[in-house]
């Protein structure tokens, strides 16, 4: 048989009559067992493997093991530059381990979200890494099917769940507490959608830094985590009288738009005003002026998650990572290394 008069995917059942022998015996060759198979009928079967163009179906042999060796990540944007490093991160961990990963986008959308949830879960993939656009995702059905989950970014609802954490709320503390060195006293904050956790511990390490340095509240505009709700966010902040002389954004995304809005309406950076933001993406690194930002350690994100996703027996746990001050123009600082 030659490849070109195949017309569909060949089968073990091609190989066997090309090579004189049984699909047993085919099959005996291709798992290396559980049956010996003489070093002459071998050779006959292998030749007919490379005449046929035989390739062995991989999900059927992970399938009958009880593992596929894939992971689903499924992400709100994946055009947003925070979650492509993230993605990225992830790629590289469980590419080392021998594994593949199935990406999927959300698009902000918790209907399409489940969707895609269960739509993995059918790929009988091994385990999830989920960053959900809500603050309770429904995890029953991973849960009730026995699928791990991972969730990023997110406090697992659930002792059954995982979760790797940055320290949302000592960063940002640490970040305004940066801005009060500068000698900012009127210190205004984008924060995100004020459902998601995320949001919350932002929201609260801004204030208490600022509580603790006995200042009063800057103004605060709830936003997208993206540069559209950043600049929309920045026009509300900053056209105003009273405007803050230091502006803390919830993610480099919005701090983007900020600079735009900033930008319009003739306002400096960092001279009339400092910014600094959250993430430490290469959007933060690539901004003019370069934003200093609280950055998440992805490649310490991915290594949990993945180790967990590993784990046998699976095991669950609760991981919070640290965190670090990329110290840059729009805050007043010289472009340097982080800081801790």
């Amino acid at each position: 048989m030659n490849r070109g008069e195949s017309s569909g995917r060949v089968t073990r059942a091609d190989v066997a009559a090309a090579a004189g022998t049984s699909v047993a015996v085919v099959s005996y060759v291709v798992n290396n067992g559980p049956r010996p198979v003489s070093a002459a009928t071998r050779a006959r079967v292998l030749d007919a493997i490379e005449l046929t163009g035989y390739r062995p179906d991989v999900v059927a042999r992970a399938l009958a093991g009880g593992f596929t060796h894939t992971f689903g990540l499924l992400v709100p944007d994946v055009s947003n530059r925070f979650f492509a490093e993230l993605a990225h991160q992830v790629e590289e961990h469980v590419y080392a381990s021998g594994h593949l990963i199935l990406l999927a986008d959300s698009a902000d959308d918790p209907v399409r979200e489940r969707e895609l949830m269960n739509a993995l879960m059918e790929r009988r993939v091994d385990g999830i890494m989920l960053a959900s656009v809500d603050a309770d995702p429904d995890l029953s059905g991973a849960i009730a099917g026995g699928t791990p989950v991972v969730l990023l970014d997110r406090i697992a609802p659930s002792a059954l769940t995982s979760s790797v954490v940055p320290d949302n709320m000592g960063g940002a503390r640490a970040a305004t507490e940066h801005l009060i060195g500068h000698g900012h006293r009127r210190i205004g904050f984008i924060a995100g959608p004020s459902g998601l956790p995320t949001s919350q511990d932002r929201t609260a390490g801004w204030a208490g830094a600022l509580a603790a340095a006995g200042l009063e509240r800057g103004p605060l505009v709830e936003a997208p985590f993206s540069r559209s709700g950043g600049l929309e966010a920045g026009r509300r902040l900053l056209r105003g009288a009273d405007r803050p002389d230091a502006v803390f954004a919830s993610n480099d995304q919005q701090a983007v738009g900020l600079l735009r809005a900033a930008h319009d309406l003739g306002i400096r950076v960092p001279e009339d005003l400092g910014v600094i933001t959250f993430d430490g993406s290469q959007d933060a690194a690539f901004a003019i002026p370069s934003l200093s930002s609280v950055v998440q350690p992805l490649a310490e994100i991915a290594e949990h998650a993945v180790r967990l996703l590993l784990a046998r027996p699976h095991v669950t746990a609760r991981v919070t990572t640290g965190h670090t001050l990329a110290l840059r123009a729009s805050c007043g600082c010289p472009d340097g290394p982080t800081s801790p």
